[in-house]
């Protein structure tokens, strides 16, 4: 069971004998002993324990390895890696790191485990960097990591507040990306089906995570990510059926008029060649600027706007706007986190998506984005061009009259 461990044998089978759904899930993991390094670590599905694992007693061996158990079940290591693509210039792994510990923590001291102290748990993070006080069990319900390192991201007072709590809880990073792209041969799929088989054997037997498991927030979904919608609708955008170019005659043609003058017989018959409506996809980004928009989500959709032209491939024309639309900026890839930085003029007042949208339209988008928190009036739908509104939050998602709503969170 311990897959090439002997450090943390005796903790996993106690483990296993204790919580059913841990003991299932460790089946899943690699367990590996390393002669330097943090007492654990955590590389993809890759569990490594280091020589201070032996210095702790027994119930806390098991709440450290269970700890663990939790990350690669999370898939904690891959979604810190597709964080950390999405917004390169600005994530934090540390922060990242310190969300996901205090979550997979807080599950554990509700299932009455053992932790090495200081530990980083939810509840208090959420009361001494967000200000929300809720109980364990209603924070793991509402928070996943993703949300949580956005909250603790949002403007310089909560980076503040979120470095000064990981200082006083003697925080150390134990989760790395590096293995997250082979994940130890199990793929995002592989594990949400582990997952719902481990925590349906832990609530049948009544004890340990699985007594409340299925209700962490933070359990992988079958999601897709904000960046594979985009990238769809842009490319059915741009995928247009061939339209027929008059100025242009079809290869056919030519060839079959080179062999008519070659035998001397009469022309065929012109045969026009087809001609896409354009080469290149263009986007148009709508960047709410109204005062609905703190800092802290200003900086996530100045990070998104820079990561669209990257993934895509797009001409990104980008138009801040409030209850108007400032004329737009067409960001260059090489230095568009300057252009972004210097971007918004104003800020504060209303929003009204109306003007942003006409000034997209005029542009002729293969696609409109729009950056906001869905606050005001949005008109009608613009008419051939797909709209997609990108929500910085996956709390409760106001309706829209038309396009499609993704959530920036994932």
């Amino acid at each position: 069971m311990s897959r090439h461990t002997t450090r943390a044998r005796a903790a996993l089978q106690a483990l296993a004998e204790r919580d059913p759904a841990l003991g299932a899930l460790s089946l899943w993991c690699a367990h590996r002993d390393v002669e330097d390094g943090p007492a654990a670590a955590t590389q993809g599905s890759v569990i490594r324990y280091g020589p201070g694992f032996d210095a702790l007693p027994r119930h806390e061996q098991e709440g450290l390895a269970a700890h663990h158990i939790l990350h690669a079940a999370l898939r904690h290591s891959a979604r810190m890696e597709a964080m950390a693509a999405r917004q390169p210039e600005s994530f934090d792994a540390g922060t990242w790191n310190m969300a996901a510990d205090a979550i997979v923590n807080e599950a554990l001291m509700l299932a009455d485990y053992a932790l090495p102290r200081p530990a980083v748990g939810l509840v208090e993070l959420l009361a001494g960097v967000a200000g929300e006080s809720l109980p364990a069990e209603q924070a793991l319900a509402e928070w996943d990591a993703d949300r949580l390192y956005i909250r603790l991201m949002q403007g310089p007072e909560a980076k503040e507040r979120a470095g000064n709590h990981a200082k006083a809880r003697a925080f150390r990073p134990d989760l790395s990306p590096e293995a997250a792209p082979r994940d130890g041969g199990q793929s995002a799929a592989d594990w949400r089906q582990h997952v719902s088989r481990a925590m349906q054997a832990g609530r049948m037997a009544g004890r340990g995570i699985g007594r409340f498991g299925h209700r962490i927030a933070d359990l992988p979904v079958p999601e897709t990510p904000w960046e594979v919608v985009l990238r769809r609708i842009v490319t059915r955008a741009v995928t247009d059926a061939p339209q027929p170019g008059p100025t242009r005659p079809s290869r056919r043609w030519i060839a079959a008029e080179a062999e008519a003058r070659a035998r001397g017989t009469p022309s065929p018959a012109f045969e026009a060649g087809q001609r896409r409506t354009r080469d290149i996809p263009r986007i148009a980004v709508g960047l709410d600027t109204s005062s609905s928009i703190d800092a802290g989500r200003m900086g996530q959709f100045m990070g998104e706007i820079a990561g669209i032209a990257r993934r895509t491939g797009a001409e990104v024309h980008v138009i801040p706007f409030d209850e108007a639309a400032e004329p737009a900026l067409r960001l260059d890839l090489g230095r568009s986190q300057g252009q972004l930085a210097l971007l918004v003029t104003r800020r504060g007042g209303g929003t009204d998506f109306r003007p942003a949208l006409a000034a997209a339209m005029a542009l002729a988008p293969s696609v409109i984005v729009m950056l906001t928190d869905l606050e005001g009036p949005m008109g009608t739908a613009p008419r051939g061009v797909p709209v997609l509104w990108a929500v910085p939050d996956a709390g409760v998602v106001p309706e829209v009259a038309f396009g499609q709503v993704v959530t920036l969170a994932r």
